[in-house]
């Protein structure tokens, strides 16, 4: 591809320039032909102001809206192109993209969101435009005096630095412009390709460079670029230059390491409670081919599965040696992963407690039993020898709600809609005229709270001083902090004991709705009928028990549209509506919020989209900063039991990384890593430290530093150095 048509792109990217001029006074304009972009091309608006109420714009975010690292080429052209035509632009559309830098993601506007920014944010990005275009067509001290004050004035805003606002100079006028992005940095500075003589009179890349430094560092790599001695000619052939050298760089590390490192296995998923926690799960099992054993079950008070050749389902510490066992001991060409997983959950995961359904064949269901004891191994027994006992509170036949799963026991616990029709299966019969027994939870108060989370005393009662006054809370922090955690064993130490039943989560996601949180209408067979959503459920339990607090927990509450799901509820959850002001629901019930429903949100730091929060929801809640906790007396305690010197050098060079990370200008604080990566570590501490930092921190940090390769390197090299 010759230069020319490599570089089409600067023809395009200038004429826009000059349309947005027009448009400094009259934003409401601009704004409504962007949203008419998205609309004619059919492509998802991204996130330009907090639920998307866009109040105003600068014209280095209209260019960012085409200029993203993770953004499909065909989805960029159909951009450009829609605004060739609202914004009448004669000049070509590109067909190449060669040397254009892209902004990270995650921090993709020049500007912070309303409640945020500064009054004058915007305006000084506008006057910034507006000055590097009159210094581009005319270079004179007048022009040049401008720029350099609105350059100052703007690198100095909140997520803008180096990178930043130089590539957005660069877009509209590349022939001046040197962009100082994070791979032209690395390939100036530290690749090797530019002479050692010429490095040494630049200076040193801060984060947030003045102008006077950065123009000294454009004019002599425009004297170096023309002097005749270097390959590349101005600032287009070395942004070109360097994405493709780093690229080149960034196959060979990748393609080193995986011929270093095995392919990381991933682990199943921890069970999101406790294990102590009693709250009750919902299995259905089968009693043998044909429900054979079945009539044994019922008269002994058992439950009891095969896989007998493998003995004692105790002796294995994880799913994968059952399986082997199975392999060894019967047919090694089969997978067993199912049957592994089904044992492993009879032997470790079900406990007293929990419901069981026994079914026979895929339609019917024969009864239904409550488990009474922990797993044991029979030796006695001639065949299913692996044993629990069961009370069993219903024999006979019942027409199993469509099909039934095929495995001989299934943990139907999170498909909530099947465990109530299951369980109304059963309504109509009594299962005894006595009040069930009390059940006593573990005890658990502040001072287990703050054994096992890493937070001091004062921050502690600072946290629960403020749910109790405000009632809503989002813990917010930086990956690793232990949010989740956090919230369930606040919810305990508040409560005084571990009773699961009183806590609920969710976890919100972009098809999470109003629907499955409140209510909504769901066939059944004769229509639709109204059907309760979680947290209406959970307010109707909670209603119930007035005397006792209740939590209910939002996993990245930030990731759902909060409107759509909270509806009304942004009225009902506020602390002096609760109970007082109640609304109707599709079933026409008059619902509100009690008075001790306790609300905690979660959120991480290191989403953009966490600053999407609607306005009428942040005003309900109160936001708490969770930061890594590895200076805490009760890390630093664990860090002490551990005795571990690689744990102590690996601990000391993450605290290094995320001061790093802090400083970085397009990062901050809320990207750091947090204390919870090293947690409850035991059995091969070395190989445990090895895994985390080559499959958790370093992938994390090529997300992080995704066009930084030698910053990369260098982290990892220190990394692994510590615990070399």
């Amino acid at each position: 591809m010759d230069d020319q048509k490599q570089f089409d792109w600067v023809d395009f990217y200038q004429a826009l320039a000059r349309k947005l001029l027009a448009y400094h006074d009259d934003r409401q304009t601009l704004i409504g032909k962007i949203q008419q972009v998205y609309q004619n091309t059919g492509i998802a608006m991204p996130t330009l102001e907090r639920d998307q109420q866009i109040v105003d714009i600068d014209p280095f975010t209209v260019f960012g809206l085409f200029n993203k690292s993770s953004q499909r080429e065909d989805n960029r052209k159909k951009i450009i192109a829609a605004m060739a035509e609202l914004f009448d632009i004669s000049a070509a559309l590109p067909t190449s993209f060669v040397s254009v830098p892209v902004l990270n993601n995650q921090n993709a506007t020049f500007y912070d969101f309303t409640g945020y920014r500064g009054e004058n944010d915007i305006e000084d990005l506008w006057q910034l435009f507006s000055a590097a275009l009159r210094y581009a067509d005319n270079q004179t001290e007048t022009n040049r005096a401008e720029l350099f004050l609105y350059f100052d004035r703007t690198i100095q805003k909140r997520g803008i630095g180096n990178s930043k606002i130089t590539m957005g100079l660069y877009w509209i006028a590349p022939q001046v412009f040197l962009n100082l992005d994070q791979r032209n940095t690395w390939f100036i500075y530290e690749s090797g390709k530019i002479p050692d003589e010429i490095v040494n009179t630049l200076s040193a890349p801060e984060s947030k460079i003045s102008a006077e430094k950065y123009f000294a560092i454009t004019e002599k790599m425009r004297t170096y670029l023309q002097s005749g001695t270097c390959p590349y000619h101005d600032f287009m052939e070395l942004s070109a230059e360097a994405w493709r050298y780093s690229e080149e760089v960034n196959q060979k590390k990748r393609a080193a390491a995986a011929n270093t490192h095995q392919e990381a296995i991933p682990t199943p998923q921890q069970d999101t409670l406790d294990e102590d926690a009693n709250t009750v799960r919902y299995w259905l099992y089968a009693p043998g081919d044909g429900a054979k054993i079945w009539d044994e079950c019922y008269q002994h008070g058992i439950m009891a599965i095969g896989w007998d050749k493998i003995g004692d389902l105790r002796s294995f510490s994880n799913k994968e040696e059952m399986k082997q066992r199975m392999k060894e001991t019967m047919d090694p060409s089969r997978s067993y992963k199912m049957a592994a997983h089904a044992t492993w959950q009879f032997a470790n995961e079900m406990k007293p407690g929990d419901i069981v359904f026994a079914k026979k064949g895929m339609h019917t269901v024969i009864g239904r039993g409550i488990v009474r004891s922990a797993y044991f191994f029979d030796s006695t027994r001639s065949q299913y020898k692996n044993v629990r006992k069961v009370e069993w509170t219903h024999k006979g036949e019942w027409q199993h709600p469509g099909q039934a799963a095929m495995k001989t026991l299934t943990d139907i616990t999170p498909y909530t809609d099947y465990v109530k029709q299951m369980s109304a299966l059963f309504e109509s019969d009594e299962i005894n005229d006595q009040e069930p027994p009390e059940i006593l939870y573990p005890p658990y108060n502040a001072a287990q709270f703050l054994e096992e989370v890493y937070m001091d005393a004062a921050k502690y009662q600072k946290l629960k001083s403020l749910l109790h006054h405000k009632k809503n809370i989002v813990l917010q922090g930086a990956p690793g902090v232990g949010k989740t955690f956090i919230a369930r064993r606040l919810a305990y130490s508040i409560m005084g004991c571990k009773n699961a039943e009183r806590v609920a989560m969710v976890q919100f996601h972009q098809s999470y709705a109003y629907e499955d949180f409140i209510m909504g209408y769901r066939p059944d067979g004769n229509g639709f009928k109204p059907n309760p959503g979680v947290f209406y459920s959970f307010c109707k339990q909670a209603e119930d028990d007035s005397d006792n607090p209740y939590f209910f927990i939002i996993d990245e509450i930030n990731r759902g549209n909060l409107s759509k799901i909270f509806g009304e509820l942004f009225m009902l959850v506020e602390k002096d509506k609760r109970g007082k002001v109640k609304v109707t629901l599709p079933n026409h019930d008059q619902f509100s919020v009690p008075e001790n429903i306790y609300i905690i949100g979660t959120m991480n730091t290191a989403d953009r989209s966490l600053a999407m929060l609607d306005y009428a929801l942040r005003r309900r809640f109160a936001f708490f900063d969770l930061e890594p906790g590895f200076r805490t007396a009760g890390f630093q305690a664990y860090q002490t039991e551990l005795a571990n010197e690689k744990f102590d050098r690996l601990i000391a060079q993450v605290e290094e990384l995320n001061k790093a990370i802090a400083s970085d200008e397009s990062l901050g604080a809320g990207f750091c890593i947090g204390h919870s990566f090293f947690c409850a570590l035991d059995g091969d501490i070395a190989q445990k430290l090895e895994e985390i930092v080559e499959f958790e921190l370093i992938p994390l940090l090529r997300e992080y530093w995704f066009d930084e390769p030698s910053k990369v390197q260098n982290w990892t090299n220190r990394l692994r150095g510590a615990i070399a």
